[in-house]
């Protein structure tokens, strides 16, 4: 990847923005009601005044990668936090997270002998969609938690309150972590004649002693290379793309800058957006604004979703049926995947479409645990997961990603796995503010999973 703050696009008062604030006149839900209209102008201002925290070239590279996964020859693995926060946007933190997405990408790359594309779920996921505007404890109601941009998530007034000076701040923590991302990811961090190295201080269970096994493969094969005179200066780096949900479009539209060598719009706030089930609406704000950028664009389709709905988004999103340009994140539920998947692939692919077709097994699969914990079953998640593979294999289509929300840390929040995680664990581990995460091992886990499915193909 690469993605530095040295901006390579620049905003010019003759360049062709027509059509970019058409979405302030549409529908438009899950958006904050900022308090202070004089702290939003002058937060909107700054944020149009700031170099982009991506490059327009950047985001046609990964235009091309996910084109190669729309046909069959590559994977896309997207993870990371749920919602980041602020005081989460650590060394540390980042640097676990962005290490664990790594090794799923090495035990998929190595199990099926294909390239991945590594995408995070970092760099700008500080909002999040609410089901309720309000949330009420013991008699007091108070606005709901929406994410580090709008508001902080301490139950009182204070926090609680729609504060547009925290977009500035996302905006500043995006930079600062995909500094460090290309630190990791240009620097050496992920070498992978490192690679055995990177799971030291992991608690022993079978999906470490698989991954140590794999890793002992990757080495015995790379030193056999070298001693070939084998060239492996690429080793060294690995592209990785940055990627959040557009919900706030204030925050997105004031990030938007148009290439100087094309004349052509980019959200430069990531270089992969989506759009969540809640904010798909065809006549919606959220669908305009997204068509109007060049970006490669996802969005979340939940059983709900019928064939007509799929084709209404595709001609709207993707009328020139671009490879890469669009991708469908399905989220329909262990229960729901092999039954309301099917009319939709063969719906899209008689329409001659080409878009990448990539699971979310999470969403369809949240629970709340006996002792109160918004939760996921861990072989519920799984079970989705081959749901997945299954039903592409019935049709004869290419599973092309897996979308998932997980941490490098050792949290308990999804139950199960092979080192179970009980709902006792909660009590000590439990750390999301928002949605649980699949642990360090979880995630580990689920590579393989994924990684033997491909290898049937």
């Amino acid at each position: 990847m690469a993605p530095v703050l040295i901006p390579t696009v620049e905003p010019t008062a003759a360049a062709p923005t027509a059509g970019l604030d058409h979405w302030r006149s549409l529908a438009i839900s899950q958006q904050p009601s900022w308090q202070d209209s004089s702290v939003y102008a002058d937060s909107i201002r700054e944020l149009s005044s700031l170099p982009p925290l991506v490059f327009a070239g950047e985001v046609d590279v990964l235009r091309e990668r996910l084109a190669s996964a729309a046909q069959g020859k590559a994977f896309l693995l997207q993870g990371g936090d749920c919602a980041e926060t602020f005081e989460g946007a650590t060394a540390d933190r980042i640097s676990a997270r962005v290490k664990t997405i790594l090794q799923m990408a090495v035990v998929l790359t190595y199990g099926a002998s294909l390239p991945v594309i590594k995408m995070g779920r970092m760099a700008g996921q500080f909002a999040k969609p609410r089901s309720s505007n309000d949330e009420t404890r013991g008699g007091v109601t108070l606005p709901a938690y929406r994410g580090d941009m709008v508001n902080g998530y301490p139950f009182t007034p204070e926090t609680r309150g729609h504060d547009a000076s925290r977009m500035v701040k996302a905006y500043h923590t995006s930079a600062s972590t995909l500094n460090l991302i290309r630190a990791f990811t240009q620097g050496g961090f992920a070498d992978l004649r490192l690679v055995h190295h990177w799971n030291k201080g992991f608690t022993a269970n079978p999906a470490h002693s698989r991954y140590e096994s794999t890793a002992r493969e990757i080495d015995r094969a790379v030193r056999f290379m070298e001693a070939c005179g084998a060239d492996f200066e690429a080793l060294k780096r690995v592209e990785f793309f940055a990627s959040h949900e557009a919900l706030l479009l204030d925050y997105e539209r004031a990030l938007t800058r148009i290439d100087s060598r094309t004349s052509l719009p980019y959200d430069t706030s990531a270089h992969f957006l989506w759009i969540g089930e809640r904010t798909r609406d065809i006549d919606s704000a959220h669908i305009d604004f997204l068509s109007r950028v060049r970006n490669p664009i996802g969005v979340k389709l939940g059983p709900s979703t019928s064939g007509a709905d799929a084709l209404a988004l595709i001609d709207k999103l993707d009328p020139n049926r671009e490879p890469g340009r669009l991708t469908f994140i399905t989220r329909m539920g262990a229960g729901n995947i092999r039954e309301k998947l099917p009319p939709l692939i063969e719906k899209v692919t008689a329409s001659g479409a080409q878009v990448l077709w990539v699971t979310d097994p999470m969403h369809g699969n949240t629970v709340t645990s006996p002792n109160g914990y918004k939760t996921r079953n861990f072989d519920d998640v799984m079970d989705e997961v081959r749901g997945f593979f299954e039903v592409h294999q019935s049709l004869g289509t290419f599973p092309g990603g897996i979308h998932v929300e997980m941490t490098g840390d050792d949290v308990a929040e999804c139950l199960g796995g092979a080192d179970p995680v009980d709902q006792e664990s909660f009590l000590e581990r439990y750390e999301s503010v928002c949605d649980p995460r699949l642990n360090h091992m979880q995630s580990l886990e689920m590579a393989f999973l994924v990684a033997g499915e491909l290898s049937k193909r």
